[in-house]
């Protein structure tokens, strides 16, 4: 599997992103015409910086409106194509790409273009270079990959060849079994990018939309399993465009880009198991069952008011590390983990963070498995030192920098609750108010993040994704995205925010980061729960009277039933399968939110229509801006 770049698709000069493509992995790059224009040097400069970071030239492009002009047009074509190549042979490239032309002046016709072809063909192989033919999907005769291999079919010369490129192949909704048919030894490259289904001008999509295969809604699979049901070996080559991608991380893109090609080919193998490829071997995805516990790291005051608010949450001390100052509270199948530890890496993470939830362990089939799919896809792995009797917990690094343990039930760490804490002799005690588990996460991050992170999950783990939507803060928009596992035992939001003036924008700002914002705890009676939390001297977030007299309207409730939620501060939301209640405590710290929620039938969504409501009503009790923290 040999795998490039272009480099319009991350920011920098060319050297940064040489250097980003390199240390990601990839084995080529592919050179965009404006890149080269813009730097200060020559073409044997970048081919010479190419070499020395380990990467092939693998493409030169784009080389637009060539085919079928009329005269003075056509002669002045072949006089820029000898001047791109003379390029070339200094960059040290043999592969040029040719796109399908949009001239107004250009003529249609298939055999014109293909005798253009030859004569390119001819003089490309005087000085042992290939051109490449692409169909724009909005190219003014030629925009279907049919059409393109037709041309390159009738040319007829072993110096030309097809350019296949996913997005606009699946733009257009063309038939995918036609590329089957393609000898392989005719398409040149391979160029994929993935896109959301969005109804817009073609060329607009194209130019600020593509993203990274897995990221999008377009079957990037499919086509690429009728690639190489033609037995196609050679580069698979990104070429995104996207606004947010020029304007962030080179090295975090590239990184996104190579597990991207990666993923896909290892689900093309998976789908095609009768092809040979050249695929880096790994464990398939693995199943996660849920999240087992959420670890905070916190200082010891910040501990103690956090250890208090749990306890009124009917948690109970359950247990204390064997050798760190680390303390478990438990409620049902919930485990909730509070470090303050002044060393490792959980007190570094409260000295840049504060006190927050910077670890979450996750319940899967085979943590071995795990850890060694999530490393082959370009994950960061964790290790830190351990202490005699305790157990050695694979980990990675997640969102924000934070830790995702793995544990499993076939090995050891099934009793890590057992072997590395003492358990507290109160821990049968308590006012436990009927949490049962942990229904989802919410980790927050800036919006151009999200599409990085949601790659990083679905890769990694048997997750699907749900469609995006905008949830509506008082003060702007937050793009909402949830993963979820396919019995949904494991639920993730992931929250994109656009403005630090949204709770969860003051939260990335107050908290210097992203990171883990929300979490749900699911109950299977919401009513008693609530009364069971009043008792214990709990006061549930204040939801305005206004937002009841509004719902029992729209969706017909019984007024004792409106009276119910209203008394209680609880929210409601209802699709075609059931119903959802939610229930607020205040927030914690820098904007943490913890929910109570109970779904009755087969509610499959989060309450997004309550998202306005609550974040009203929780920014109506944060620390005004511009106060002091205590």
């Amino acid at each position: 599997m040999k795998t490039s770049i272009a480099t319009v698709s991350i920011a920098g000069d060319l050297a940064e992103k040489f250097a980003a493509i390199s240390a990601a992995g990839f084995d080529g790059v592919e050179i965009f015409e404006n890149d080269f224009l813009a730097f200060d040097g020559s073409p044997g400069d970048v081919g010479r910086m190419a070499g020395d970071t380990g990467l092939t030239i693998t493409l030169f492009q784009p080389f637009r409106d060539f085919e079928g002009l009329p005269e003075p047009q056509r002669n002045r074509a072949f006089d820029r194509a000898e001047r791109k190549f003379d390029v070339m042979q200094e960059l040290g490239t043999d592969l040029m790409l040719v796109c399908s032309s949009v001239s107004p002046v250009s003529l249609g016709g298939i055999d014109r273009a293909a005798m253009d072809f030859h004569e390119l063909g001819e003089r490309a192989a005087r000085r042992g270079l290939r051109v490449g033919y692409e169909a724009l999907a909005w190219g003014r005769h030629v925009n279907d990959h049919r059409d393109a291999w037709e041309i390159v079919r009738r040319t007829d010369h072993p110096n030309v060849g097809l350019v296949l490129d996913s997005f606009h192949t699946l733009a257009r909704r063309i038939e995918l079994g036609s590329i089957r048919s393609i000898p392989a030894d005719k398409i040149f490259i391979v160029q994929l990018a993935d896109a959301p289904l969005i109804e817009m001008d073609l060329l607009y999509w194209s130019r600020h939309f593509r993203n990274m295969p897995g990221e999008g809604d377009l079957p990037v699979r499919q086509f690429m399993q009728a690639v190489a049901a033609t037995g196609y070996d050679g580069y698979l080559s990104l070429e995104i465009f996207n606004d947010q991608f020029r304007g962030g991380s080179a090295k975090a893109i590239s990184v996104d880009g190579r597990r991207s090609l990666v993923w896909l080919m290892d689900q093309v193998r998976r789908e095609e198991p009768a092809l040979d490829m050249a695929v880096p071997p790994m464990p398939d995805r693995v199943g996660v069952a849920g999240v087992e516990f959420i670890e905070f790291a916190a200082d010891r005051q910040d501990a103690g008011q956090l250890g208090s608010l749990l306890r009124m949450l009917g948690f109970v001390e359950a247990g204390r590390h064997v050798s760190k100052e680390v303390t478990l509270y438990r409620q049902g199948e919930i485990n909730i983990v509070i470090n303050t530890e002044r060393q490792g890496f959980a007190h570094s993470s409260f000295v840049v963070h504060g006190t927050s939830a910077y670890a979450m362990g996750l319940k899967v089939e085979d943590a071995a498995a795990t850890v060694e799919r999530a490393e082959a896809l370009g994950a960061e792995m964790f290790h830190q030192r351990v202490g005699p009797g305790e157990l050695s917990i694979p980990a990675i690094r997640g969102v924000g920098g934070g830790l995702i343990y793995f544990l499993d039930a076939r090995t050891d760490l099934a009793k890590v609750w057992d072997m590395e804490f003492t358990p507290v002799t109160s821990a049968s005690s308590g006012n436990g108010v009927g949490l049962t588990r942990i229904d989802h996460v919410g980790q927050t991050m800036a919006q151009e993040e999200m599409p990085s992170w949601l790659l990083f999950y679905v890769s990694i783990f048997r997750t699907t994704k749900t469609p995006m939507v905008d949830i509506v803060d008082p003060a702007g928009l937050v793009r909402s995205q949830v993963i979820e596992g396919l019995d949904k035992r494991f639920r993730l939001t992931l929250n994109g925010a656009e403005s630090h003036r949204t709770l969860a924008g003051h939260f990335i700002a107050e908290t210097f980061g992203s990171g883990v914002q929300h979490l749900a705890l699911a109950t299977d009676d919401i009513f008693a729960t609530a009364a069971k939390l009043q008792v214990n001297g709990f006061e549930p977030l204040q939801i305005s009277m206004n937002y009841y007299d509004d719902v029992e309207a729209r969706f017909g409730l019984d007024p004792e039933v409106a009276d119910r939620l209203r008394s209680a501060n609880i929210l409601y939301d209802r699709d075609d399968n059931g119903e959802f209640f939610q229930l607020y405590a205040p927030t914690f710290g820098e904007g943490f939110i913890i929910e109570f929620v109970e779904r009755r039938g087969a509610y499959a969504g989060y309450g997004a229509p309550n998202a306005p409501f609550r974040i009203a009503a929780q920014k109506r009790q944060m620390r005004p801006k511009g106060m002091p923290k205590l």
